[in-house]
């Protein structure tokens, strides 16, 4: 049975009736296409509000050729996604930028090689302009995926290879690493411990790195790889401890690495900062706030690095007016700041 309110819905050719011009005219100011003079488009798109006439999107596709629609596709699983903080700030950034170019974000996670198969089928589908990809591992197949669909991508985070196609959104990882240790050596902290992120993720290899630029021969005993959770921070604080009782500072790759292991500090009765000064990375407010005592942090603009992620996919896969490819594009690190609260 058909749909009655469909009967009533305004068509195109209803739209060039009201604003006085043909069917082909007012289809180019819907789409968005040049060549219309200002005065017709005007008169068009105030019928279409009059109307409140709403453009097939099938059409419309088979008119442009897009789909007014990104995939942001995460390699993590759902547990992780969900529960940790800077993924909501970066995905709030990233939907923020597409809603102001009135296009859909589709959310694509990954968990097993299930969910690999089930993406690549997607993109190859033809259902999205493009990817957003962050959270890559090593030897992540997300961007093969990506690439054999022909879908353009943009990459949160530094990838671990560099080719002229690729284009991705960062912060100075290894710069802000530096500066949170030099804060520590400031501080008068010699015993300066590291709870690094997973390894197999190049912010966390460059947070390290930068660990090491400030400290250079460090004993290996004092550096413990987490996995960015609370819990993994809270592990590796507890194995740091027993390993090095006198240690005097900790540096985290993460404010949810250095939450848990403040949680593990308070419990043994170490107190913050007299006895081990803490500083964290990220500055996610909601965490660095909230710890006891509030968290000296290392902050990068995660929702506004969203922001930029999106913006230069959608000028990746649209061109400018008059352009027939897109503009030379490259891709961004952005800088980071140190802030300095209770712990450190």
């Amino acid at each position: 049975m058909s749909d009655p309110s469909l009967a009533h819905r305004p068509t195109l050719e209803a739209v060039a009736a009201r604003a006085g011009v043909s069917r082909a005219t007012a289809s180019r100011v819907v789409n968005g296409s040049d060549g219309v003079r200002a005065p017709l488009a005007e008169r068009v798109r105030r019928a279409v509000d009059e109307l409140g006439y709403v453009p097939n999107q099938a059409a419309r596709t088979l008119v442009t050729r897009r789909n007014d629609a990104i995939a942001v596709v995460v390699a993590e699983p759902e547990t992780r996604f969900f529960s940790d903080p800077f993924f909501a700030q970066q995905v709030r950034g990233i939907s923020k930028e597409l809603t102001a170019h009135d296009n859909q974000l589709v959310l694509l996670l990954t968990e097993g090689a299930a969910d690999y198969e089930r993406v690549g089928r997607y993109l190859a589908g033809g259902h999205v302009d493009g990817a957003l990809l962050f959270s890559l591992h090593d030897d992540d197949t997300l961007p093969g995926l990506a690439r054999r669909a022909g879908v353009p991508t943009v990459i949160g985070g530094r990838p671990g290879w560099s080719d002229a196609d690729t284009l991705y959104v960062d912060c100075d990882n290894r710069g802000g690493a530096r500066e949170a240790v030099r804060h520590l050596l400031d501080g008068g902290r010699r015993r300066i411990a590291h709870i690094a992120g997973p390894l197999d993720q190049t912010a966390s290899v460059d947070r390290l790195e930068g660990f090491r630029d400030a400290l250079p021969g460090t004993d290996p005993g004092m550096i413990i790889e987490g996995d960015f959770t609370p819990e993994g921070g809270a592990r590796a604080m507890a194995d740091l401890l027993d390993r090095c009782p006198d240690l005097d500072a900790v540096f985290a790759a993460s404010d949810v690495m250095a939450s848990g292991a403040l949680r593990v500090l308070r419990t043994r009765g170490v107190r913050v900062p007299e006895d081990v000064a803490m500083v964290g990375f990220d500055d996610i407010v909601s965490v660095a706030e909230w710890t006891d005592p509030p968290l000296t942090t290392i902050r990068q603009d995660i929702e506004e690095m969203g922001r930029m992620m999106a913006r230069l996919l959608l000028r990746r896969v649209s061109p400018g007016p008059g352009q027939q490819e897109s503009p030379a594009l490259s891709s961004i690190v952005t800088p980071t700041q140190l802030v300095v609260r209770a712990s450190a």
